[in-house]
């Protein structure tokens, strides 16, 4: 195993050729995915750890990361699913009381290629303007090889939308009973309290974060979790959840092109009008194919953990966490009526299937659409991610409206933000 202490040359090679120099801080191996960037400020292990980057290489813009080590208990996923990372500096020696590895020793452990010492503020300008494309992370001896040789491999690498990344990503197993135990030793969790609990929820695994899973239980919740691909008819009947009927649904987060995820959608578009639904990111996309819509791939996503986005029915602003590089084209959900009078920057469509789909949060940045719910069916989703692993938690009364949407009111996305913020803190 190399010595971090001691790291080897690492090349980063992009599809269009262009390429960076630096060092190995990880496992010195070959790795190809799909370059993207976080603007995030701190939270480095639940970025890396987070399943929605599966095949993907993260160039992370703050300057130096791993200052405050690794502690286990900030996992995502057990298993890191990105293809590498990528930063200015990364710290072999962190000082946080909560430490049990410097990052360095993690990726070695997890086998993730890494790279330090090359300018991020140049890479990541380049990806802004050029987008998002195909990379290759080489390191040792490899990085010294011939460079026509290396770009035509990181050119026949597979591209991202070709691969089903949730099946690849996601267990197959049902999870019963996600225990509250299980979080009682959680950083955070001696600041929040737990509401009782009222509601079984079914959590459809497309690469959930452990972060929804806790917030979910801090919401009231008992969570059963069930692979990507079961069907409508298992989760009704509790048969995929030894035998408990669900209360309501949730659609999780997860990595690739949604237009790769069928089975998911399938079982989505049966859930509706049978169950309350609420859906996170890839889940966001998963209930808007549902409901006919097309999908579209973005510039170079939205990775990062200050996107402004507004909640159209309440005119309040959050700012959120994000983690996607497609987004819906809402539009393509049915034929445009006149807006509700008390939501009039809300827009409104009717769809041929569901009846009206409502447009409820958008993107201040760059206008994409970031939340929907249906108004003749139990169902709504943002394309952001309100349990803060990591981020603010502007969003969190999300939770709070997927119980109120099990309890059937209809106000159930009418919260005030900051009140239901504050509300658990002790």
């Amino acid at each position: 195993m190399p010595n971090t202490h001691n790291p080897q040359p690492a090349l980063l090679l992009l599809e269009d050729g262009s390429a960076f120099f630096g060092r190995s801080r990880g496992a010195d191996k070959v790795s190809f995915g799909e370059i993207c960037f976080n603007t995030a400020l701190e939270g480095y292990l639940e970025i890396i750890s987070d399943a929605s980057y599966a095949g993907e290489i993260i160039v992370l813009t703050y300057p130096q990361i791993g200052n405050y080590g690794v502690n286990l208990a900030d996992l995502q996923r057990a298993q890191v699913s990105c293809a590498g990372l990528v930063a200015h500096e990364i710290c072999a020696q962190p000082s946080n009381w909560r430490s049990q590895m410097s990052l360095p020793e993690f990726l070695l452990k997890q086998g993730v290629v890494a790279i330090d010492g090359l300018d991020t503020r140049a890479l990541v300008k380049h990806i802004r303007e050029a987008g998002t494309m195909k990379a290759g992370i080489f390191c040792g001896d490899k990085a010294q090889a011939n460079r026509s040789e290396l770009l035509a491999e990181v050119r026949a690498s597979q591209d991202l939308s070709a691969r089903n990344w949730v099946a690849a990503t996601c267990q197959n197993a049902p999870l019963q009973g996600y225990d509250a135990a299980e979080v009682a030793q959680d950083f955070a969790a001696f600041l929040k309290t737990p509401k009782p609990t009222h509601y079984q929820v079914t959590v459809i695994d497309c690469g959930v974060k452990s972060g929804i899973l806790r917030n979910l239980l801090y919401a009231g919740c008992a969570v059963n979790v069930v692979p990507w691909d079961t069907p409508a008819a298992a989760i009704l009947s509790g048969s995929a959840t030894d035998g408990i009927k669900p209360d309501g649904v949730f659609i999780s987060n997860g990595p690739g092109d949604p237009e790769q995820v069928d089975a998911t959608v399938e079982t989505v578009r049966a859930l509706i009008g049978q169950v309350p639904l609420f859906g996170i990111c890839l889940g966001h996309q998963m209930l808007a194919r549902a409901c006919g819509a097309k999908t579209e791939r973005l510039k170079f996503g939205h990775h990062a953990a200050n996107h402004p986005v507004m909640n159209l029915l309440t005119g309040k602003v959050e700012i959120t966490s994000q983690n996607h590089n497609f987004g819906i084209v809402f539009d393509s959900l049915g034929t445009a009526l006149a807006p509700l009078a008390q939501a009039p920057q809300a827009p409104l469509v009717q769809n041929p299937d569901f009846g009206r789909i409502q447009l409820t949060h958008r993107n201040l940045n760059d206008g994409t659409p970031e939340g929907i719910r249906l108004l003749d069916q139990p169902a709504f989703s943002v394309q952001y991610h309100p349990e803060a692993s990591p981020g603010p938690t502007d969003a969190h009364y999300l939770f709070s409206a997927f119980t109120r949407l099990m309890e059937g009111r209809p106000d159930y996305l009418d919260i005030d933000i900051a009140a239901d913020r504050l509300a658990e803190w002790r």
